[in-house]
C-alpha cells in the first residue's frame, strides 16, 4: 500500500513538473510573438517591458536611443527558432531590416537575444536589451 502511495506521488510530481514546463513553453512562445509584433510595429515603447529591469538598470535607454529609434522604420523581421542554453534560458537569432526614415537607405542587422524565465512573475524576460540599431550592416 505504501509503495503504491510513493508511485501516486512520485507521478504527481513529474505530471506538475510535465505542466510547468508546458506552461513555460507556452510563456515563451507568446512573448516571442508579442516581442516581434512589438518591434514589427516599430513600437519601441512597447518593446521595453519585454526587457529585463536588471539589464535595463545597467543600460538605461537615454533621449538619444529613443531617438535613434524612432528615425528608423522595422521592416522585417525575420526569426530562427529559439534555442535552450541553460536552465531557464534560450537564444534567439533574428534578422531585421531597417530603413532609414529620412534617406530611405535599407539596411540588415543580427539581433543575438537572450531570454530567461523568471519563476517567479511566471514571465520571459529579454536580458539581452533592445536590438542594437546602430550596429554595421550584415550582408
Amino acid at each position: 500500500m505504501r509503495s503504491l502511495v510513493l508511485i501516486c506521488g512520485f507521478a504527481l510530481l513529474a505530471g506538475c513538473a510535465s505542466m510547468n514546463a508546458q506552461s513555460e513553453s507556452r510563456a515563451l512562445e507568446l512573448t516571442l510573438t508579442a516581442y516581434a509584433n512589438a518591434i514589427r510595429w516599430g513600437d519601441i515603447s512597447q518593446a521595453i517591458p519585454f526587457v529585463d529591469p536588471e539589464t535595463l538598470k545597467k543600460h538605461p535607454l537615454s533621449d538619444l536611443d529613443i531617438a535613434r529609434y524612432k528615425q528608423v522604420h522595422f521592416a522585417s523581421y525575420n526569426e530562427q527558432p529559439a534555442v535552450p542554453v541553460g536552465a531557464h534560458q534560450v537564444r534567439q537569432v533574428v534578422k531585421i531590416s531597417l530603413v532609414n526614415v529620412n534617406t530611405q537607405v535599407e539596411r540588415s542587422i543580427v539581433d543575438n537575444q537572450l531570454w530567461r524565465y523568471d519563476e517567479a512573475t511566471k514571465h520571459w524576460l529579454l536580458v539581452s536589451g533592445l536590438p542594437d540599431i546602430t550596429q554595421r550592416p550584415t550582408p
